[in-house]
């Protein structure tokens, strides 16, 4: 299952983030995946896809960032996956 990570870094310090990855990395528990990530210019926040079976993975992931962050989780499906699921419930072309 694919995750969208809405993450607001304390206080904009991207700095402090930035640091803490350097020094103890991006803190993923086996079966969590790291997709890709955004920031946006004013290190207001930043959005990470990341992929996983089980959502406590996540929760681990953010104990690993207590402080530095915080975190709204948002599940998705991807685009191509959604047109295939609605395109079965469209009526035939005309």
């Amino acid at each position: 299952m694919l995750f969208m990570i809405i993450e607001r870094f304390t206080n904009q310090d991207a700095k402090a983030v930035y640091a803490h990855l350097r020094d103890k990395g991006r803190g993923l528990p086996d079966g969590l995946k790291y997709i890709d990530s955004w920031v946006e210019p004013n290190f207001d926040r930043c959005f990470q896809l990341m992929e996983c079976e089980d959502p406590r993975l996540l929760q681990e992931w953010m104990l690993h960032w207590h402080g530095l962050a915080t975190f709204e989780i948002v599940p998705v499906v991807t685009s191509k996956e959604t047109r295939e699921t609605v395109m079965r419930f469209l009526p035939p072309p005309a």
